[in-house]
């Protein structure tokens, strides 16, 4: 069975096949081996001694699996970072562009006002100008328009 603690009374001597390790309690040799104090042993041990009492596993595994566990949890962590961080800086990017299409928004609405206002001045103004010309006497000497420009006025008067 994994982990299985054996019985501190065997010895490493009665083991077979360990060799320089007899005399070792299996306890201690337990112990040293679990906590990675194996340099001094590692010379004279073979794979073999590692694998647990049915021969399935090697005890180093669960150290490379909670170095495993422990990356995949930086990894998640860090991610969790760079999620949060993304979130943040598409919630700002959001922000901005619902602070910048209001603002067009007011922009386009106060353009479009003063558009109508010109629309109306320019409405009083012809009034006024055609409210004038009955009463207007135009010299043709004085006046010179562009030839694509038509003066109604001076063509009116040419006409006579």
């Amino acid at each position: 069975m994994p982990g299985q603690i054996p019985d501190p009374s065997v010895t490493a001597g009665s083991l077979p096949s360990l060799g320089p390790l007899a005399g070792i309690s299996a306890t201690t040799l337990t112990d040293k081996l679990k906590f990675g104090d194996f340099q001094e042993y590692g010379t004279m041990l073979s794979p073999l001694h590692f694998l647990d009492s049915l021969g399935k596993r090697p005890l180093t595994i669960k150290t490379e699996r909670d170095e495993e566990v422990d990356r995949r949890k930086r990894r998640r962590d860090k991610n969790k970072v760079a999620a949060a961080r993304c979130r943040n800086k598409k919630k700002e990017r959001t922000d901005y562009l619902q602070k910048e299409s209001e603002r067009l928004e007011m922009l386009n609405s106060d353009l479009k006002a003063q558009i109508e206002e010109l629309k109306v001045e320019r409405q009083q103004l012809i009034l006024m100008l055609n409210r004038h010309r009955p009463t207007c006497i135009v010299r043709t000497d004085s006046v010179k328009t562009p030839e694509g420009e038509a003066n109604p006025l001076l063509l009116q008067l040419e006409a006579k």
